[in-house]
């Protein structure tokens, strides 16, 4: 029965999304792609625990936050470098 509870409260919380965004440079005369991080609240936590079980729930959604920091953070380190990228191709071909 725990299990269930502690299941359905690691899908309730917050997690990293990556998040693409178009921005213009006019020192290149181009339109260029760039990533951020954007924190989405999936549901808020409502309900009754025990001191311990409250400990173990947030617990498990740090290491959730954590966790989803981590895999969209990559993925916006190597998405901004290949964006970084096409914009250098971009300035030297309108340069």
């Amino acid at each position: 029965m725990r299990f269930l509870w502690l299941l359905a409260a690691l899908l309730q919380g917050c997690v990293y999304v990556p998040r693409t965004a178009t921005a213009y440079d006019e020192r290149c005369n181009a339109h260029y792609r760039e990533m951020t991080l954007q924190p989405y609240q999936i549901a808020q936590f409502a309900g009754s625990c025990n001191h311990r079980d409250c400990a173990y729930l947030l617990a498990a959604l740090g290491a959730v936050t954590a966790a989803s920091v981590v895999v969209s953070g990559s993925i916006v380190v190597a998405g901004n470098v290949v964006y970084w990228f096409e914009k250098q191709g971009h300035c030297v071909a309108n340069a």
